[in-house]
């Protein structure tokens, strides 16, 4: 198999797997870990209080989100270049 048609066969895996959960499972929230562990202490004990806070709570869950995928484009650009890194630095070995 050519590389390319790998990279495209990869993409469509890609797509596939953030489509169809989301065209398969209707009327569904996808919330995150921290709303569910908050209700889970909340069962298992209802006295406790936490004992920390925020230090900066953002304005809605749309900021929350943007900081989110900022953070995740932040990580993926830094994974991609160390790759791109490592291939170049064994590409250029192989040259000299």
């Amino acid at each position: 198999m050519k590389k390319s048609t790998l990279v495209i066969v990869l993409f469509i895996v890609c797509a596939l797997i953030a489509i169809v959960p989301l065209a398969v499972i209707h009327n569904s929230e996808f919330g995150g870990s921290d709303g569910e562990a908050e209700s889970i202490i909340a069962e298992i004990s209802p006295e406790y209080e936490p004992w920390a806070e925020n230090i900066l709570e953002p304005p809605g869950g749309e900021t929350e989100s943007l900081l989110f995928c900022l953070q995740a484009g932040a990580g993926a650009g830094i994974v991609g270049f160390g790759f791109g890194w490592l291939m170049a630095r064994s590409k250029y070995k192989r040259e000299s």
